[in-house]
């Protein structure tokens, strides 16, 4: 982007002119590096919010897969000694994401004026998480920066694969049930119709179940648009609701409460705490701050709850395990392992082997709902064609015979 500024130097002399830099802040802190005092600085009209720019941007996102492969590609040129000022450089200039390229460009500025690696990646949250940042903060305190992008690396793919085997295992079975709805509501409106215009015409009585379909039929053909308005406005309201703390609160309780998927969703979110502490723990995090950058990526409002609740309580003096007993939603045996691992010195191996032990539990519970869906859905999907099929070519066939 291209800012127009006015500015004065120490001298008292004044400068107008244009700098091209990712962000405001940036332009500023370039032209401050020069000595100059900023009088006025604005975007250039050249650049308007519908350049080329701006609608990659806007239709691109960082993956986590791109932010895996990144923390690879940085803790290999640490550990081959490259300046930190030369591997932002790089990476920037090899990336093929505008988003991240802009985000790198931007480190790789603020680097080079004296901003610490954490802190140039905290103005970046839409690629850079709390949880990350307080990884590389760690990393920066302890002088170990390679090792931490390699934990990084591997945490991040482990919780890649997790979300991705649940997500993936789902998408068939919605697909399939949203296409069924699709193909019935399309054959009550345009379809039915025309066919019960035939029985009515034939004075022929017809079964409940046939004058249930027609009038479903008739309803949804002389309603559909306001049937379409009112599934949009709920649609639209949900969209602003749950973003909302009150909706992030409700969503998240319902998560744990709906049957079936409730364990799923519990068993995920307490391998991504254990997971989590276990890599911010043996990066040399804190367990209090370990706690509260947990709480923030966790994903649910509950858990969320629990996880800051617990650290204030550790603050206090209390054990891990002790601020976690207080809670249901945390289960006995990962109590206890905590508990064994705060007794004998070895919190974080207990910790990694909790999180696996969720981690097959998640893909023992994906399996297991994968293979009650299917039957379930077969079952479903076959008694609603069959209805809809039997209560038309049956009065049909009557007809036909009586003629």
């Amino acid at each position: 982007m291209i800012f127009n500024y006015q500015a004065t130097s120490r001298e008292g002399v004044r400068q107008d002119g244009a700098i091209e830099a990712p962000t405001e802040d940036l332009a500023i802190a370039s032209l401050q590096r020069r000595g100059l005092i900023i009088l006025n600085i604005k975007e250039s009209g050249g650049t308007k919010w519908w350049n080329l720019n701006r609608k990659i941007k806007l239709f691109s996102r960082v993956k986590t897969s791109d932010v895996v492969i990144l923390s690879r590609q940085i803790a290999t040129l640490f550990e081959a000694k490259v300046s930190v000022l030369s591997t932002f450089r790089l990476l920037a200039s090899e990336s093929s994401n505008p988003i991240l390229q802009e985000a790198l460009t931007g480190i790789t500025d603020d680097v080079k004026g004296g901003i610490a690696i954490s802190a140039a990646m905290a103005k970046h949250p839409d690629v850079f998480s709390t949880f990350y940042v307080s990884m590389v903060k760690a990393g920066e305190e302890s002088g170990k920066l390679s090792e931490t992008f390699t934990f990084l690396a591997d945490h991040l793919e482990r919780s890649y694969e997790l979300v991705s085997r649940a997500k993936n295992a789902l998408i068939y079975p919605a697909f399939v049930v949203a296409s069924f709805i699709v193909v019935m509501v399309l054959m009550l409106i345009f379809v039915i119709p025309r066919l019960s215009a035939i029985l009515l015409e034939s004075g022929q009585d017809v079964p409940i179940y046939t004058k249930i379909v027609i009038g479903a039929s008739n309803f949804l053909a002389a309603y559909w648009p306001f049937l379409l308005l009112f599934i949009l406005v709920i649609a639209f309201f949900l969209w602003r609701y749950i973003p909302t703390q009150a909706g992030k609160a409700s969503w998240s309780r319902f998560q744990l409460e709906v049957p079936y998927v409730s364990n799923l969703y519990k068993k995920l979110y307490l391998s991504r705490i254990a997971d989590n502490l276990n890599t911010m723990l043996t990066s040399g995090v804190a367990m209090v701050r370990a706690l509260e950058v947990t709480a923030e990526v966790v994903g649910n409002q509950v858990y969320r709850n629990i996880l800051l609740t617990s650290a204030e309580a550790i603050k206090s003096g209390s054990s891990v395990s002790d601020a976690f007993a207080r809670y249901p939603e945390i289960p006995g045996i990962m109590i206890q392992m905590i508990k064994v691992g705060e007794e004998s010195g070895k919190l974080g191996f207990v910790l990694s082997t909790v999180a696996r032990f969720y981690q097959r539990e998640v893909n023992n519970e994906v399996d297991t709902l994968v293979g009650l869906i299917e039957p379930v859905m077969i079952v479903v999907l076959g008694l609603g064609v069959g209805l809809l099929l039997t209560s038309v070519l049956v009065p049909i066939y009557n007809v036909a015979s009586s003629l």
